[in-house]
């Protein structure tokens, strides 16, 4: 079995790859716990009982739940990993629906399909965390289709 020291430092690696420089102090705390797979692969990472974050075994990154984004998305400056939405949009995205490209007003433009993305309302308020299925400069050129897909919405926890 691994020790935490060492999964800490793997899971703080992932993140800053992932998200940019200092993302994996600002995310995974001293305190996390980890559940392991029964490969022994990190598979959770747990802070105060709650998840923060999921390794996916199909290629090692992280997926964050609404309280990880949440984390993230105080540390992370703005347009980072955001997608901001309009205002109608803001209940149905906070309850987990996708976000459909037609409303999204800005987009980080770094952002690429298949990213992990900040949904955010147009007060920089987190709306929900998911993945992208466009780029940044696409979920602002097409009018039609999801631009995320919402894994966990702020009212849907």
């Amino acid at each position: 079995m691994r020790s935490s020291h060492a999964s800490l430092r793997r899971v703080r690696k992932i993140a800053e790859f992932q998200f940019g420089r200092g993302s994996g102090d600002a995310l995974f705390p001293e305190e996390c716990t980890f559940q392991y797979s029964t490969s022994q692969r990190i598979r959770y990472v747990i802070l105060d009982g709650v998840r923060l974050a999921t390794v996916r075994a199909q290629d090692g990154r992280l997926t964050l739940s609404y309280d990880g984004a949440a984390r993230l998305h105080a540390f992370l400056a703005p347009p980072t990993g955001r997608v901001v939405v309009h205002e109608e949009a803001v209940p149905f995205v906070a309850a987990g629906k996708t976000a459909m490209a037609k409303h999204v007003i800005n987009a980080d433009p770094n952002i690429r399909a298949e990213d992990e993305v900040f949904v955010v309302a147009e007060d920089d308020s987190l709306l929900a965390t998911g993945m992208a299925n466009l780029s940044g400069s696409e979920m602002l050129e097409f009018k039609y289709g999801g631009a995320v897909k919402v894994r966990q919405g702020r009212d849907k926890q």
